[in-house]
């Protein structure tokens, strides 16, 4: 007979899940050391890389005097505020909008506009109508942040199974309930995608953005780097937004997996 105590399959054998986990790991970690090695063995073949090494030494400067702190506080702060705040405007208008059809008819013209204009070409108009200081920075991030979330937000709201909120209202339940107990689990996956997605585009658009009138940042720090021609530093800046925006990814996924236990994953 078939065993199911806690901590067993049916089968009697010890649970997938974590033995994936712990591969996943382990190529993950081999991934990572390949990528040096191969940085390192491009920068000695003669390519204008600087090895892992001076790269280290760059960095160890630069927290040494406190720079790199600086610049990844003031780099993450932006994007920190720009991402959440362009998330739950997405979140918000992509339900509205999946939800009503005359939120969608109004709305989607605009958001299908603005999603062919990339953030960065706003720029130059929002220096010119917000200045030079944090908000233009913010906004342009905000505005990436929320043109990847609000189509994926909006997406899953109108990819409902029709038969699940079909029988919702037979059981009696209004449109509060089926919104809250049955659209927005069904639409959480969607979202995190979204959010996933957004969070690449508020990296990518923070760079750009701290090139014009920032005085601190890891773009700021990369472009000043780049008139003295200082390679190990601007991989300093590279790196570091990698590694910033891989821990906030992931964090996602962990809170993606806890909010979505309940659907079944490859």
């Amino acid at each position: 007979m078939a065993v199911t105590t806690a901590g067993a399959t049916r089968d009697g054998n010890a649970p997938a899940r974590p033995r994936k986990n712990r591969t996943f790991l382990v190529l993950n970690i081999i991934s990572i050391v390949a990528g040096i090695a191969i940085w390192w063995g491009l920068s000695l073949a003669g390519l204008q890389f600087p090895t892992p090494a001076e790269v280290v030494s760059a960095a160890w400067k630069m927290l040494q005097d406190g720079t790199l702190a600086t610049d990844v506080g003031a780099s993450l702060g932006r994007v920190l505020a720009g991402f959440a705040l362009g998330s739950i405007a997405a979140v918000i208008v992509g339900f509205v909008m999946g939800w009503y059809t005359v939120a969608r008819g109004l709305f989607e013209p605009w958001i299908q506009f603005f999603r062919t204009i990339p953030p960065l070409a706003m720029l130059p108009l929002v220096l010119v109508l917000m200045g030079i200081g944090e908000s233009p920075k913010i906004f342009v991030i905000f505005l990436a942040a929320f043109l990847s979330c609000v189509i994926s937000t909006y997406q899953g709201v109108v990819n409902v199974d029709r038969t699940l909120i079909n029988a919702a209202r037979v059981l009696g339940a209004g449109d509060g309930t089926i919104f809250g107990r049955v659209v927005v689990p069904a639409s959480t996956p969607f979202i995190l995608v979204g959010m996933r997605v957004g969070l690449g585009s508020a990296w990518g658009t923070l760079v750009a953005a701290e090139l014009l009138a920032a005085q601190a940042g890891l773009g700021h720090r990369m472009q000043s780097a780049q008139l003295y021609y200082d390679l190990p530093t601007i991989f300093v800046g590279i790196i570091a937004i990698g590694v910033l925006g891989l821990i906030m990814d992931r964090l996602l996924m962990i809170a993606g997996n806890k909010l979505t236990a309940w659907q079944e994953n490859r």
